[in-house]
């Protein structure tokens, strides 16, 4: 019963969707090292698992709500990730994902 919630909860389908999204750029970026056939169907897996998750959400709210969510966890990730890989991020970069994340709250609420 549990997992039947999960599935149909929207916090939980577009946090799966940002997520996912943003474990992909990983491995997109990891894939750009060096192609491998299981990187390959790495990210496959992962997009489908998206996918899913954003159609399941996309039943439940509209649109431009369920896209909100998914960018703002998927910029949040994706920043914080790139700080973890040790790239650098010039101001400009933390300037965008800042309004990104801002423009995402002013809108959900």
């Amino acid at each position: 019963m549990i997992a039947l919630d999960l599935v149909a909860s929207k916090t939980a389908l577009a946090l799966t969707a940002g997520i996912g999204y943003a474990v992909a750029t990983l491995l997109m970026k990891l894939a750009s090292d060096k192609v491998t056939l299981v990187v390959i169907c790495a990210i496959c897996v992962v997009l489908i698992a998206v996918v899913t998750a954003e159609v399941l959400l996309l039943r439940q709210i509209d649109l431009g709500m369920a896209y909100i969510a998914i960018i703002a966890t998927e910029t949040l990730l994706v920043l914080a990730a790139t700080f973890l890989v040790g790239e650098p991020l010039t101001s400009r970069e933390l300037f965008g994902g800042a309004l990104v994340i801002t423009g995402a709250a002013l809108v959900a609420f």
